[in-house]
């Protein structure tokens, strides 16, 4: 189409992708093509004029942004265990849906004024009830929160226990004048996930334990006293079904999901559309603005 070189076309999907804040969208900005079907142009005039009133109206929509989730809607399908990342990005999805419903649901909004839009806000789905559980079950990406399940609130205040007997009989062992001159530095430590001290390399057999690791110099070896060993094999037992019970966690919160695996694929249609349709209007107001 050598008309829409000379009219730098590709300029202006390009300056549009920026408002976009989605791969879908930008996507969809970066292939965009004019149409010469006459009633579809007035209706994508009529998306773009709405959204502009809307934007006077209401000001700026709600962020929407989110990652790719075409592998997690995959698992989702097959009833598969998704990742934690997974599971923060469909909730996302869900918050932001609940969002942009609060937006469009002001007592001010005439919604047979936006024929257009109002369809696409009503069809967003969301889940308190999910978004609720998620909250209180996830604080990121890599960590579960101890209110997940009672479990593993419980295993979780053993491992505190025993990491406080455990300090507290190696810094008995670092301060105590009988060991003072083995030691080569008085900081507890951990190597292969058990609690060890530091002892000079000469006096390494002047403290029974298991030596885990050497220093790069040679000068130090860790070494895990026979005092604590027990306390570490509970440790490494905790850390097991800690382990465990966070996987049954997940597992269970992805169930969470499998009942509205059509409701989320339609919401991040919705979604995409309506991160396209306000770039062109942002876009629109931009030119005007010149």
């Amino acid at each position: 189409m050598e008309y829409l070189k000379k009219l730098e076309y590709n300029k202006i999907r390009e300056k549009l992708a920026t408002y976009c804040n989605i791969t879908l969208s930008k996507e969809h900005a970066l292939n965009l093509i004019p149409s010469k079907d006459e009633q579809e142009v007035k209706t994508l005039i009529s998306q773009t004029t709405e959204a502009i009133n809307l934007l006077y109206r209401c000001g700026l929509p709600p962020h929407i942004e989110f990652e790719d989730n075409k592998n997690a809607i995959k698992m989702l399908e097959t009833y598969g265990i998704l990742s934690i990342k997974s599971i923060l990005n469909f909730t996302n999805i869900l918050e932001i849906c609940h969002k942009l419903k609060d937006y469009f649901d002001k007592d001010f909004i005439n919604k047979s004024d936006y024929p257009i839009l109002s369809p696409i806000f009503s069809n967003l789905y969301t889940n308190l009830g999910i978004i609720e559980k998620i909250k209180k079950s996830i604080i990121d990406e890599n960590t579960i929160d101890d209110n997940a399940s009672k479990n593993l609130a419980d295993i979780r205040k053993k491992q505190r226990n025993i990491e406080q007997e455990l300090k507290q009989k190696l810094n008995n062992i670092l301060h105590s004048t009988n060991y003072a001159k083995y030691i080569q530095e008085s900081i507890i430590t951990i190597r292969n996930e058990r609690y060890v001290i530091p002892v000079k390399e000469e006096y390494r057999s002047q403290i029974k334990g298991f030596i885990h690791d050497i220093s790069s110099s040679g000068s130090t070896v860790f070494i895990e006293p026979i005092a604590i060993f027990e306390l570490n094999n509970q440790m490494t037992n905790l850390k097991i079904e800690e382990t465990i019970e966070i996987e049954n966690i997940i597992k269970e919160i992805s169930k969470l999901f499998y009942s509205y695996v059509s409701e989320i694929k339609t919401d991040i249609k919705n979604l995409s559309d309506l991160d396209f349709i306000f770039a062109k209007a942002l876009y629109a107001k931009e030119i005007r603005s010149k």
